[in-house]
């Protein structure tokens, strides 16, 4: 899927939608997300040497994540409910091309435990597990 077909299952939008392409293959997803060095989030972090925050890059691995979800995610908003085992391994700076793989570990009910990791280059940059909580939108 491309950005705009992204948009019918995930309600984030810009600046805040971190996903360029994703694929489904079977329970797992992968996904991407080119940084252009345009990013809000790198204004001041760091002057002369911009690098992607650490929250950003959980928040990119969340949004490909919750993408396993699938035509489930229709109708209802992901909230996170925790983020654990979370480990930065290397630094994403502006040119990169964050490749994010995602599986799910645990599901009971509306809480969805998604495994993750993202790469730049084929090398580790974070991983970790992600837990979610999906609302029904008339919740809301």
């Amino acid at each position: 899927m491309n950005r705009e077909e992204i948009k019918e299952f995930l309600p984030h939008r810009e600046p805040m939608l971190l996903v360029d392409w994703t694929e489904k293959d079977g329970e797992s997803v992968r996904a991407t997300y080119h940084v252009t060095g345009e990013e809000w989030f790198l204004r001041g972090h760091f002057p002369n040497f911009p690098v992607v925050p650490g929250v950003i890059v959980c928040e990119i691995m969340a949004q490909c994540c919750t993408l396993i979800l699938g035509e489930g995610l229709k109708g209802h908003t992901p909230f996170y409910a925790g983020l654990d085992k979370v480990r930065f391994k290397h630094m994403i700076r502006p040119g990169d091309t964050i490749e994010v793989t995602a599986s799910p570990i645990a599901i009971r009910g509306a809480l969805y435990v998604i495994g993750a990791q993202a790469k730049v280059d084929g090398k580790l940059a974070c991983k970790g597990e992600l837990t979610f909580y999906l609302l029904d939108n008339k919740d809301l």
